[in-house]
This record gives C-alpha cells, sequence and structure tokens, in this order.
C-alpha cells in the first residue's frame, strides 16, 4: 500500500484509541504497582543492596527482547492477539511473582518481572496502534488520548499497593502481584472491542530497506530523543523508593510520589497533542528535555520529602514531552508498509536503553543519590544537542506518511 492509497479514517481511530486509553489504564495501573514495590522487595530478595533495582532491569530487558518480534508477529497475526498474547505475558509474571515473594526466591522474582515485559512491550504499541488509521492532523491527539490512560494508572495503582501490600500478611507485596494478575485480566476484556484489522498480509511486502529509514536525520533524532526521554525517566525513577526508604521514609511516602509522578507523566496527555501541532513535536521535546533537567535538580538541592515529589514530578512532565514528542516525530518517518520494522526497532533501542538506566540506577544509588541525579546532565545534553543538529538541517526530511 503507498501513502497515496492509504485511508485514514478518524472516526474509527477516535473510537480505538478511546478502547486504547482504557486497555492503557489497566497496563499502566500493572506497571505502577510494579514501579512502586519492584526496588523494595529486590530489596528484600537480593543478595546485596547494589542488585536491588535488578528485578527492574530484567522487566525492561523482557520488553527489549521482545519488542521488535512483538512487531513483526502483531503484523502477521493483528494487533489485538498480539496485544492479548502480551496481557498473557504479565498474568504469568505477576502470578510467578507471588510465588516468588512468597517462597523468597530472587531468581523466580527476576523472571517474573521478564514476563512482565512482555506485556509492556506489546501495550508500547497502544500508542501506534492508535495512530495507524489517523490522518496526520488527528495523529498527535490519538496518540495523546491513548496517554491520557496512565492518569487512571496512576490512581488506581498507587491505591491498590496500599490496600493489597498487606493483602497475604505476613508476606508483604505478595498481594500486590496478584491484583497485577486480575488487572492484565481485565485489559483482555477491554482490548476484544478494539477495531483493528486481525492481519497486515497485504503490507507484509515492499517499502525501503531499515537501513534507509534509520539513515533519515528525523528518524535517527526521534529514536534518540525517545531513547534518552525514557531511560532518564527510568533511571531515575527506578532508584526514588529505595533511596526515600534510605532516608527513612515509609513505603505510604514513596507510594504517593510515585502517583505525583505517574500523573505527571499522563495528565499532559490531554493537551500534548494540541501544543505539538501549534509548536511542533522537536520543540516539545526540546522542553521536555529541559524539565529533566529540573528534576535532576530538584534531587540535588535536599532529601527532604519535597525535593522527591518536586523531582518525580518534573520527571513525569519531562518523559511526556519528551516521549510524545519522539513518538511523533517517528510517525512521519515510514510509510504503512514499513511500520512493523520502523516502530519494532525504535522501541527495541527504547527498551534496552532502559534496561541499562534501570540497572545502572542500582549502581549509582550505591554511591550516592546525588550520583543518580548527577547522571541526568550528559543524557539532557546529548538529546539537545540531537534536536538542534535536526533544526539546524537545511534539508530535513518531509514526513512521508
Amino acid at each position: 500500500m503507498t501513502t497515496a492509497q492509504m485511508v485514514y479514517d478518524d472516526g474509527k481511530a477516535r473510537r480505538n484509541a478511546i478502547i486504547l486509553a482504557f486497555a492503557s489504564a489497566l497496563y499502566g495501573s500493572v506497571t505502577t504497582m510494579l514501579t512502586a514495590t519492584v526496588g523494595l522487595v529486590g530489596a528484600q530478595l537480593a543478595p546485596d543492596v547494589s542488585w536491588a533495582t535488578m528485578p527492574m532491569s530484567t522487566f525492561v530487558l523482557g520488553s527489549a527482547i521482545s519488542t521488535f518480534p512483538m512487531s513483526l508477529l502483531m503484523k502477521r497475526i493483528g494487533r489485538r492477539a498480539g496485544f492479548t498474547l502480551g496481557a498473557l505475558g504479565g498474568i504469568t509474571g505477576a502470578l510467578l511473582g507471588v510465588v516468588a515473594i512468597y517462597y523468597r526466591l530472587f531468581g523466580l522474582f527476576l523472571a517474573a518481572t521478564m514476563c512482565v515485559g512482555l506485556f509492556q512491550a506489546s501495550s508500547s504499541y497502544y500508542r501506534f496502534a492508535a495512530a495507524d488509521m489517523a490522518s496526520p492532523a488527528f495523529r498527535p491527539k490519538a496518540i495523546s488520548w491513548v496517554m491520557t490512560g496512565g492518569v487512571v494508572a496512576a490512581l488506581i495503582g498507587t491505591l491498590l499497593v496500599m490496600g493489597t501490600v498487606d493483602l497475604f500478611a505476613p508476606v508483604t507485596f505478595a498481594g500486590c502481584y496478584a491484583a497485577m494478575a486480575v488487572l492484565a485480566m481485565g485489559s483482555i476484556g477491554v482490548l476484544s472491542f478494539l477495531d483493528a484489522p486481525s492481519t497486515e498480509h497485504k503490507d507484509l511486502h515492499g517499502g525501503r530497506p531499515l537501513a534507509e529509514i534509520v539513515r533519515q536525520p528525523r528518524y535517527a533524532v526521534a529514536v534518540i530523543v525517545g531513547m534518552l526521554s525514557y531511560a532518564i525517566m527510568v533511571m531515575v525513577m527506578t532508584a526514588t523508593p529505595v533511596a526515600m526508604l534510605g532516608c527513612g521514609f515509609h513505603v505510604r511516602d514513596s507510594s504517593w510520589v510515585i502517583q505525583w509522578h505517574v500523573l505527571a507523566m499522563f495528565v499532559p496527555s490531554f493537551f500534548t497533542g494540541s501544543l505539538i501541532q501549534r509548536m511542533g513535536a522537536e520543540k516539545i521535546a526540546a522542553i521536555g528535555l529541559m524539565l529533566l533537567t529540573g528534576a535532576a535538580i530538584s534531587g540535588l538541592m535536599g532529601i527532604r520529602f519535597e525535593n522527591f515529589a518536586a523531582g518525580l514530578i518534573l520527571l513525569g512532565l519531562g518523559w511526556n514531552f519528551g516521549f510524545i514528542g519522539a513518538t511523533t516525530m517517528l510517525t512521519g518517518c515510514y510509510r504503512p508498509a514499513e511500520r512493523a520494522k520502523a516502530q519494532g526497532l525504535n522501541d527495541f533501542l527504547i527498551f534496552g536503553s532502559n534496561a541499562i538506566a534501570s540497572l545502572s540506577a542500582g549502581k549509582l544509588l550505591a554511591v550516592s543519590w546525588n550520583a543518580v541525579n548527577y547522571a541526568v546532565f550528559p543524557l539532557v545534553l546529548l538529546g539537545a544537542a540531537a534536536i538542534i543538529w535536526l533544526l539546524l538541517q537545511r534539508h530535513e526530511t518531509p514526513d512521508i506518511a
């Protein structure tokens, strides 16, 4: 299918975006619960505190290694079937997590979070599924609508952590992972209403080689900014609950901070799409990087509750602008027949860098909380340099999709 033959249906795109927003709310609740507890469970089960964030790393690694295969698989079996398969991975991982916590098996807990990573790998394509049938004008809003599901996730996920942390007392956190399994089951029901082609066989052939797609300046910068925005967010967010515990705060305190962080990640999605239409994706992504810098500065200013809270709120806002801006840039760099490989490579690189970031968080935190925050600055400078380089290109490749 060529660009000229592509038929956009904004009515169907709107309906799919709403359905995917609900699915995103359920998936996001799972990851909110995992984020709030995984470092603390890791600290309980790991042989050394420097490995406390390793379960987060295996979660992201599970996403990284399954992202590209998932994209290619969905091209053959369809979005809905691929999303269902990912949710089954989430159910499996959550139930394994319950067993691992009960029997204090660190290795099994690593396997559990890796299985939940499959859920993240599939759900990362929710935003692309919403954009598939959307016109170029509606595409930023379609992506943003899906991301609004995270607002509900922030509320549900945090409340569920507080309500289930001692559900199976005296075994702390096992109830959280049982609740995560139920949420993943619910997402399967929601996704059954998705109106998407069962397969995309007609698009299996054709399109440019992947190397040619990657050589586009806008594609390369979109990937770099997406990687850095997500990696910075994961690195600081993963370290925060463990750092707060080390500073004498309660699990409830870190749960509230994570809730505000997740709200900051997704509340702006109600208007990020409109801002991109008005200002351009590159400028919004650049603002996101500036906000990520503010998060690091807040962390360096002290270890009071307000420092952690303000830092995580800025971290969420920066991620939203940086990630949605980068995603919007990316969707203009490939044709329909190139969708699977272009999206797959992007998300593989994003989650691969996240695995490194989450593992680095534990090592940096073993040095100090300040070390985690100082590590943000060179990453932001790299992303800013990439955007400036793109804007200075005199012959920028135009959008083609």
